[in-house]
């Protein structure tokens, strides 16, 4: 199997053998084309391809999984929107089976990652469950009585969801969550406050630590935003867990403890989840992405691809 995670930054590629083991991983930077960008990840997609057939001529691939960001219509095969990265409506799946000469499974990336958590991961126990990833945006997988539900494709988007009067988002809308409390905001917000050129989020928390008091008040407007957001999702959806991955989650118990005691405090009679780490790692989008390949090979021998374990 083939896997493809595209970012915004980085597309990671693993070819993935019929023992469900990762035969080789690389991470090259995404091309950024503006409107050609989409033709210019199936061209590089392609290229990754050819590059694990001459290096691996054993492994013979005869289905691949790709996942992109933005706003995705998985049915449809199509990446309809992508902000940042430039295209519109792109054809992906058929244009990936094209290039590739087999069948493609086509989602986003945060559903990808979610299904590795659902599968093998945090959220495996859990029937009703939320994955969140939490870094330069903010989106979610959800999974309803074990099944992933997409929206057609719009599900998830808790990044834009308003929960403060400020800033602007990158979508045109106001207050949104991925403005307020992404990895990329908090830094952004702390800069333009403090005056400073903090590069993320880790060092805005070490300085709240420290005792910065706008360090301080930025990462807790961003727990209260985050709080509040997850009490939206609590009491339409009642998940039994939320886990949460991505960048910020790397903060350990300076996210989760205080962001637990703040969700608790605004829920009354509804379901606590519990709020959990991800577990698969930084890998978890290509082995969504090689699940999502394998189900496409009915009655394949091939296992599950296996994450690596954590250092």
């Amino acid at each position: 199997m083939l896997a493809f995670d595209v970012g915004g930054t980085d597309t990671k590629a693993a070819l993935v053998d019929g023992e469900g083991r990762i035969v080789e991983l690389l991470r090259i930077p995404t091309p950024h084309a503006g409107a050609a960008t989409g033709e210019a990840v199936v061209t590089e997609i392609a290229g990754l391809a050819a590059r694990f057939a001459a290096e691996h001529p054993a492994v013979v691939p005869r289905a691949a999984g790709l996942l992109v960001p933005g706003h995705v219509d998985d049915a449809a095969g199509i990446g309809v929107f992508a902000e940042n990265l430039g295209w519109r409506d792109f054809p992906f799946r058929a244009r990936a089976e094209e290039a590739l000469g087999m069948p493609v499974s086509f989602s986003h990336d945060v559903r990808g990652a979610g299904e590795a958590e659902h599968r093998l991961g945090a959220a495996t126990p859990y029937r009703d469950v939320v994955v969140m990833a939490i870094g330069t945006g903010i989106a979610g997988a959800l999974f309803l009585d074990g099944r992933l539900y997409t929206g057609g494709g719009l599900a998830g988007e808790m990044g834009h969801s308003r929960v403060a009067d400020g800033p602007v988002c990158a979508c045109g809308g106001i207050g949104c969550l991925e403005a307020v409390a992404s990895a990329a905001a908090i830094a952004r917000r702390y800069n333009a406050a403090a005056g400073a050129d903090v590069p993320g989020a880790r060092e805005v928390l070490q300085r709240a630590q420290q005792g910065d008091p706008i360090a301080r008040d930025v990462w807790e407007s961003a727990l209260d935003a985050l709080a509040l957001d997850l009490s939206h999702t609590v009491a339409l959806l009642a998940p039994e867990a939320i886990v949460i991955g991505g960048g910020l989650a790397q903060a350990g118990p300076a996210l989760f403890e205080p962001l637990a005691t703040k969700l608790d405090s605004i829920l009354t009679f509804h379901r606590r989840p519990v709020l959990l780490p991800a577990s698969i790692g930084e890998n978890a989008g290509v082995i969504g992405a090689a699940l999502r390949a394998r189900d496409l090979l009915v009655g394949s021998p091939a296992v599950a691809p296996q994450p690596e374990p954590a250092s």
